[in-house]
């Protein structure tokens, strides 16, 4: 039975669930939606109106975590290491990268300067609380794992980010992290999760939105 991935185009939670259908190799069909006027049948199946959804057949699963362990569980072999404990530390930095995607959320759509630069800090403070934790060349080691998926979306974004404003500088001066997110953006997976043209509807989303940053980027082009 072919599952059908509910989306929109910019959502880094999607595109987590979406990383893993393609390193689990399943045929599955992908729908866009605007979240900003849902379609009905949309409403009545997403308890929160939020996306990502899983449809398979009459089952609607919800939430990329829960999503992504379905997929894991239902298309073997699985993406997690095989060590209970190690299987747990590495669910709950799953739950960090989530961390990750509203830091940086927030900083791309902070109105001002003081609320920018407070949000700035705080993701890069979360970027050196990850630093340590790396292993490499992957987060656990040589194997990419479900962790590795769950990350993968916010340095997509990051990187996009940072060619827009350089003196960001996220990654400066964390080794590991700067050598991960290369070693992400490479990953066919990872490049292939994306809707075409999600460089462009990115950046336009970023430079439209009103925000400190979108000025800011207005003074560098």
């Amino acid at each position: 039975m072919k599952p059908e991935l509910i989306s929109f185009k910019l959502c880094p939670f999607v595109q987590r669930a979406v990383i893993v259908l393609l390193e689990k190799g399943v045929d599955f069909d992908l729908t866009f939606i605007n979240l900003q006027e849902p379609p009905d049948w949309f409403k009545a199946i997403s308890p929160f109106g939020k996306v990502p959804v899983l449809r398979v057949g009459e089952a609607v699963i919800f939430e990329s975590a829960v999503i992504m362990e379905y997929l894991d569980e239902v298309n073997p072999p699985s993406l997690h290491p095989v060590d209970a404990v190690t299987r747990a530390v590495q669910r709950a930095w799953m739950e960090f990268a989530s961390n990750l995607f509203m830091g940086q959320f927030r900083m791309v759509n902070a109105k001002g300067e003081e609320e920018f630069n407070q949000c700035r800090s705080a993701l890069r403070a979360d970027l050196e609380r990850l630093e340590p934790q790396l292993v490499g060349p992957w987060f656990g080691g040589e194997q990419f794992q479900m962790v590795d998926a769950a990350f993968a979306p916010f340095f997509v974004r990051a990187k996009l980010v940072m060619g827009l404003l350089p003196s960001l500088a996220l990654l400066e001066g964390l080794p590991q992290c700067g050598a991960w997110s290369e070693r992400l953006l490479a990953r066919p997976s990872v490049q292939n999760s994306v809707p075409e043209g999600f460089e462009a509807l990115y950046r336009g989303h970023l430079s439209g939105n009103g925000s400190h940053f979108a000025g800011l980027i207005g003074t560098t082009a």
